[in-house]
Formats: C-alpha cells, sequence, structure tokens
C-alpha cells in the first residue's frame, strides 16, 4: 500500500455562502450548476467536495435541505469523491437553518466553525455599479457589522445531534484561539482523532494571510494534538495558491474552490472549480508530491464511507 502520509488531499469548497453572482460568472448557484462543477471538480482531483446551496432563482445562500436534495444526489451517483456538507451556511442563518442539511442527509463529514467572530467583506463589491440581483451589494455591505455566531454551547450541539451519524468534520479554525476550542472538546470526549483542521488564513475578522501565522497554526496544533490531527489550510483571494502551497510543502493538505477565491491568477478570474483543482494538482505534483484518491482520504480522516450517508 502507499505512503498515506505523503500524499495530499485536495478539499474543492465549491460555492460557499460569501461571493455574489456578480463578482464571476464562473460562480456556481443552481442546483445544475453546482452539481456539474463540483463533478468537474472531483474528476479534476479534488477528493473532498465541500458544499454549500444557493437559491436557484436569486444566487442568495440557503440552507434548505430541499434545495440541497436538487443536487447532493447527482454528485453521490456521479463521483467516488467525499461529500463534506456545511454547517457554517452564512452568518446570516440560524444554527437551525445551518444544521438542516446535515440532519437529513448525515453525510461523510460537516464542516465545523470552531469559534465566533467578525466576519466582513464589506469592501468586496466597491468597483461595481450593474448588480445581477437586488439583495446582492447589500448583503456584501452589511457583513461589516456581522458576527458570526459558533458559540461553544452551538458547537457542542453540533457534535451532539450528529453523533449518531457516524459524521465527521473539517473544524475550520480562522484563528489561533480556535485550536484551543478545539482542544476543549476533545477534553470533553466529544470529538476523537483523527481530527480534520482546517487552518482558515485571510478572512477580515481572522488571522492574517502571512506564511508566519501558518507556521504558528501549525505549531500550535502540533502542540496541543501532536499526531492526533490532519491538517490542511485554506486562504482567501489572492493568498490562495501561494499559502495552500506553502501547507503542502511543510506535509500539510490543501483546499481551494470558488467559495475562497474567485481567481486563478492575480487579475484573472477562474473560470471554473475545477481549474483552480487542476493548478494546485500541477504544483503538488512538481513538488513530488502525490494527489490523495477519495478512497485514500477516507483511510486518512477515518470516514465511514458513501453507503453510511442518507444521500441516495
Amino acid at each position: 500500500m502507499a505512503d498515506l502520509s505523503k500524499k495530499v488531499i485536495i478539499t474543492c469548497a465549491v460555492t460557499g455562502a460569501i461571493h455574489t453572482p456578480t463578482l464571476s460568472p464562473a460562480l456556481p448557484y443552481t442546483p445544475a450548476d453546482i452539481a456539474r462543477q463540483a463533478i468537474d471538480a472531483a474528476e479534476a482531483g479534488a477528493a473532498i467536495l465541500h458544499l454549500h446551496a444557493r437559491d436557484p432563482a436569486t444566487g442568495a445562500p440557503t440552507g434548505d435541505p430541499e434545495v440541497f436534495a436538487q443536487f447532493l444526489p447527482a454528485i453521490h451517483e456521479a463521483t467516488d469523491a467525499v461529500i463534506n456538507l456545511t454547517t457554517g451556511g452564512s452568518p446570516e442563518m440560524t444554527v437551525e437553518q445551518r444544521l438542516a442539511a446535515a440532519l437529513r442527509f448525515r453525510p461523510e463529514m460537516c464542516s465545523l466553525n470552531m469559534g465566533s467572530m467578525n466576519f466582513s467583506f464589506h469592501g468586496m463589491g466597491a468597483r461595481i455599479e450593474d448588480w445581477k440581483f437586488p439583495w446582492e451589494k447589500q448583503y456584501i455591505l452589511d457583513s461589516e457589522a456581522f458576527i458570526f455566531r459558533n458559540t461553544f454551547r452551538d458547537v457542542a450541539r453540533v457534535y451532539e445531534l450528529m453523533s449518531d451519524y457516524g459524521t465527521r468534520y473539517e473544524h475550520e479554525c480562522y484563528d489561533i484561539g480556535h485550536l484551543y476550542n478545539l482542544a476543549y472538546f476533545v477534553d470533553r470526549g466529544l470529538v476523537r482523532p483523527p481530527f480534520f483542521i482546517q487552518g482558515v488564513f485571510g478572512i477580515l475578522g481572522g488571522i492574517g494571510a502571512d506564511p508566519d501565522n501558518v507556521m504558528f497554526m501549525r505549531r500550535t496544533a502540533d502542540r496541543l494534538f501532536g499526531g492526533d490531527y490532519v491538517w490542511s489550510v485554506l486562504a482567501a483571494g489572492r493568498h490562495q495558491m501561494p499559502l495552500i502551497t506553502q501547507a503542502a510543502m511543510l506535509g500539510g493538505n490543501v483546499r481551494v474552490g470558488l467559495e475562497d477565491s474567485l481567481f486563478i491568477r492575480r487579475g484573472e478570474l477562474a473560470a471554473s472549480n475545477a481549474q483552480q483543482v487542476g493548478k494546485i494538482r500541477r504544483i503538488v505534483e512538481e513538488l513530488g508530491m502525490e494527489v490523495a484518491t477519495p478512497a485514500e482520504a477516507r483511510i486518512i480522516l477515518a470516514l465511514k464511507g458513501k453507503d453510511g450517508t442518507a444521500l441516495s
């Protein structure tokens, strides 16, 4: 068997809840487009697909399980990729709205945000005059006042409600304190190793997208969790490729996708999620590493497998 410690897991975050349709024509928001781009990203080398839903008519974020149901079965049937559903939703959603799809579909993985924070992207649309949908501009401007709620009680509730389903987590850590929050839940026995930790860099309100911060987060995780965790990095906007390349060189895993960045290189919008997956795959392979298959990612992360979900 190949040495799995040398494999790099690529996660692709296909649409998210932050970017809006006007910002990029490539951002998928209809169920058909989300399914198509997710399947293409898997074919390009993504072992994990991190998925949000959007209102098909307006592109606005939604937690409605009926919308998820319009694209999840197609992705589940067409690919072997691990389906990872958000429990973050958007900062405007209630905890109940954010959990609804995960409780219905019982996926192999869910994202889980490890602390409350200011979460702002209010400058994102400053140069845009014509908006595709009426909601977009105000949504972006209002983010200056967003508090992304993830209290200790909220996080514990996710663990407890999902505990019977064998779902594991992409622990999204936007700052150093979030690693200590995870350590608290480890001490409480609510989560077992291996912990998949996604370091998030470059969100206004979280830790900055600096190479030194990547090292700081990694050293802190080493100190707190030793060999009990699997490490990955995502970075927002222009920081995406440089920081995830650094993470791969340090033995970590990587996340790309139009949720995190709309660009493929400076000043050029990405044509698709698959284009970003293809780029980081080429970088990883040029560095002499191998990309993990979905089957290998399942072993590394101790996942329950496709048959254990309610996606069929």
